[in-house]
């Protein structure tokens, strides 16, 4: 086809313009440029231990909203997103034979073993095509190159030491202007067509009016969610307060899923605090968001660093602990029929919206890890296939974390789903919006169903082990708090949007599942 100098723009988890250094270099260095996006077969395919769909239908919606997006930004800047359905070694192969005149091809790296297979055999490729190959780190907020631990192996094993250490010692980049425009696509080359869910066997979506979550893929809309929560409400400044609701848009930024897929850069939005903190208010709300971008930074690192320990059952402490591979409590847990209301609503939240708040995941991971003892990996594989923020190290890491065999400074952390219920959804809201079984149950009263007389549930209309389960499992511990609960306040207008705000002496819980001493969580 050409002569000239040709770079392929391999994406995965950077669609993104803005603050992507890989069209950056490319700029510079070709007369063409071929953004590049493949379909991997290989991620339509089921979980490595129990065989779950990876790619669920929330996630699946969201990408294909992404490349859309991106290939629109694109256009508007004289390119295109070039799309092919097929693994990307072989791709790029054929484009390479195709193209005849590809100099390089370039990439951000990965760090997880499926990730890094890919890159192997794109390198392999490449050697024997003869065609360079320029990689970029991009997908954290420090640079890997500026953290201050000589080697990967000296990276702290507690997120603590982790944080002071970065915080003090090495500086955030500043971000990558976007290009005004970018060299074209070389002549005649196929854009191909974006798939559809379809196309990959895969199962539509289905919009759920309660979703906590309900935004499109792509970058314009990331960067349209940051100005809203940041410039146009100032939801920002009260993060730190909000940011353990469970019920509406605003109680959290909700950055994860876009920031997953590189829609959003890190930089970018520290960039925009620190731009927020100098212009309106700077709190610890607005340090808050960063401290969330540097869990997620910290994860990734130490995936790094650990490797496939990461996936291992024994997990980063090598520690061998008696897991159960009990199908039944499993799929119970899966489906929300646990007969615990506030794992049951988050549960069920997770399945018809592919989002569930942070709140939520502590709990239901501590549940399934701690109350019924099964193997972690079938959580984080359950996770993995629904989740719409997927993001291996952070979906991994933290179930680690949760099952006691991660990056946890303290022994035998256990959530207890009846407190946690009653300082998160005191008046139950939360948990009758996904259980509608127990709408009629007042107040608190509908976080234990179990524990009220048979006239109360039968004046509710519920049946225990008919309507609504009987408890898989009663902790002990439970029954301290069954006795405190808040009632008579009624149940709240059903559908109430807006966030759910956590009381006032609540509000810094956030930060006790990570370094609390108290073990009444």
């Amino acid at each position: 086809m050409s002569t000239s100098r040709t770079v392929i723009c391999l994406l995965r988890n950077d669609l993104r313009l803005h603050d992507n250094e890989l069209f950056h270099w490319a700029q510079r260095n070709a007369e063409y440029i071929v953004p590049l996006y493949c379909f991997d077969p290989r991620h339509y395919v089921g979980t490595y231990n129990y065989n779950l769909p990876k790619t669920g239908p929330f996630r699946l919606r969201f990408l294909l909203e992404s490349i859309r997006d991106l290939r629109n930004t694109l256009l508007n800047k004289g390119s295109n997103l070039v799309v092919r359905r097929g693994k990307p070694e072989e791709v790029v192969a054929d484009l390479i034979k195709q193209l005849g005149s590809v100099s390089s091809v370039a990439f951000h790296e990965e760090v997880t073993s499926e990730e890094l297979n890919v890159e192997k055999k794109v390198k392999e490729v490449c050697a024997k095509m003869k065609v360079r190959v320029h990689t970029c780190w991009g997908s954290t907020l420090y640079h890997r190159d500026d953290l201050p631990f000589n080697h990967m192996s000296r990276l702290p094993d507690v997120y603590t030491q982790f944080r002071k250490a970065v915080e003090a010692q090495s500086r955030v980049r500043p971000v990558f202007p976007s290009p005004d425009k970018l060299n074209p696509l070389p002549s005649g080359l196929e854009e191909g067509a974006i798939p559809s869910a379809e196309d990959l066997q895969q199962t539509e979506a289905v919009n759920d009016p309660r979703s906590a979550f309900p935004c499109s893929g792509g970058e314009s809309h990331a960067l349209a969610r940051l100005k809203h929560y940041f410039w146009d409400t100032d939801a920002v400044a009260t993060y730190k307060e909000t940011r353990n609701g469970l019920i509406g848009v605003d109680y959290s930024t909700k950055f994860a899923p876009w920031l997953a897929m590189g829609c959003i850069s890190p930089r970018y939005i520290y960039d925009q605090i620190k731009q927020y903190e100098s212009k309106r208010t700077a709190n610890q709300s607005t340090y808050w968001v960063i401290f969330e971008l540097l869990w997620r930074d910290y994860f990734k690192f130490v995936a790094v660093k650990y490797g496939n320990r990461m996936f291992q059952l024994k997990g980063l402490q090598d520690k061998s602990v008696p897991w159960k591979k009990d199908m039944k409590l499993f799929n119970a847990w899966k489906e929300g029929r646990t007969g615990v209301p506030f794992v049951d609503a988050n549960m069920r939240e997770l399945a018809m919206t592919g989002f569930m708040s942070n709140r939520g995941r502590q709990n239901v991971a501590s549940f399934l890890t701690k109350d019924l003892g099964l193997d972690w990996r079938m959580g984080a594989e359950w996770f993995e296939y629904l989740l719409v923020d997927h993001d291996v190290c952070s979906n991994y890491g933290n179930w680690l974390y949760s099952a006691g065999i991660g990056n946890d400074p303290r022994e035998n952390r256990k959530f207890n789903m009846i407190k946690q219920g009653l300082d998160y959804d005191g008046n139950g809201d939360y948990v009758r919006q996904w259980v509608p079984e127990l709408q009629a149950v007042r107040g608190g009263d509908v976080h234990t169903p179990w524990t009220l007389s048979t006239a109360a549930l039968s004046h509710a209309q519920v049946s225990l082990g008919d309507t609504y389960p009987t408890p898989i499992v009663i902790a002990p511990e439970w029954s301290r708090h069954a006795n405190k609960k808040p009632t008579g306040m009624g149940p709240s207008p059903r559908g109430k949007k807006g966030p759910s705000h956590t009381p006032k002496q609540h509000r810094d819980r956030g930060i006790d599942f990570y370094f609390s001493k108290s073990k009444n969580l």
